[in-house]
């Protein structure tokens, strides 16, 4: 039998076959949504290209709210159904997650060139078993880890990306772009996301926005007004960060994941200065480690745990 994992982004859907409690490194295969009119295309496309395995569980992490069994991607036209994907597989287990629910999962088991040490923390602080995933790419979001007895955690759900940002952000923001840009930054979606650095980037040089691959690329050539931009956004992600490690209490660690946390892991002396700003109860990000998720198989991994 054979277990169905997905991770599906808004630009791009990772699937694989596990079996035997581990996935099939071969079966690992990226299909872009921008191809696919639906995820049901994309897994009749993979099932076909993997000789129609018979399916016995599936798990799919998704980009976007959960409920009830169903699902749709917030920046994709897609939706998801649990009982469609069990009539499209055979599958006798389905179940649907959000992405971040995944990575969650997945942090016990990360470590290797799959984890990168940010930021340490005192080795004999306290511990309380809570962790936090941070996902700055595509989309924003965070999800909450709890260890449990026995060795098993819990893995809670939340759309963070989609509140109103702290005050002190907002102000940052502001003294920034001005008011009039502004409108653009609605959320804390809309502002740490990638689409937020392309926006930030525009909004301080008066200068059409261009995708933030292309800011990544032009700061590392050295470009000013990248880096620039690159600055003030590490400070604002470190304030962030900051008033999650209070809301979150991750003490075992909180967890950069995505590729726009990926292009300012080599600031993180900006990040830290603006991390530990705030003079009010300062020792609980002193005493948040953070990492970066660098396993791109981290969300696959997740789902497999979720269905044990």
């Amino acid at each position: 039998m054979a277990i169905l994992l997905a991770d599906v982004g808004g630009t791009n859907a990772r699937l694989a076959i596990a079996r035997n409690g581990s996935i099939d490194a071969q079966t690992v295969t990226r299909f872009r949504g921008d191809d696919y009119a639906t995820f049901d295309d994309v897994v009749r496309q993979f099932l076909q290209e993997q000789d129609q395995p018979r399916i016995s569980a599936v798990c799919v992490a998704v980009a976007g709210p959960v409920s009830g069994g169903r699902a749709k991607l917030t920046n994709r036209n897609w939706d998801f159904d649990e009982n469609r994907l069990a009539r499209l597989t055979d599958a006798d287990q389905v179940r649907l997650i959000n992405d971040l629910t995944a990575l969650g999962y997945a942090t016990p088991a990360l470590r290797g060139e799959g984890l990168a040490l940010l930021r340490s923390a005192p080795a004999d602080r306290a511990r309380n078993g809570q962790g936090l995933v941070v996902n700055l790419g595509t989309g924003f979001n965070v999800c909450a880890v709890r260890s449990l007895p026995g060795g098993a955690i819990a893995a809670l759900e939340a759309e963070e990306g989609h509140t109103h940002l702290p005050a002190n952000i907002h102000k940052r923001l502001l003294d920034a772009v001005g008011p009039d840009a502004m409108a653009g930054f609605i959320s804390t979606e809309e502002a740490f996301a990638g689409r937020g650095l392309s926006r930030l980037h525009a909004a301080l040089t008066g200068t059409p926005p261009v995708r933030s691959e292309q800011i990544d690329a032009a700061s590392d050539a050295g470009d000013p007004a990248a880096n620039a931009t690159y600055d003030l956004f590490t400070d604002l992600v470190g304030l962030l960060c900051r008033e999650l490690a209070l809301r979150f209490m991750p003490l075992d660690g909180l967890f950069l994941a995505g590729s726009v946390a990926r292009s300012i892991a080599d600031r993180m002396d900006r990040f830290e200065a603006s991390f530990l700003s705030e003079p009010f109860m300062r020792h609980i990000p002193e005493n948040t480690p953070i990492f970066l998720i660098r396993d791109d198989m981290a969300a696959l991994q997740g789902c497999l745990v979720a269905l044990s």
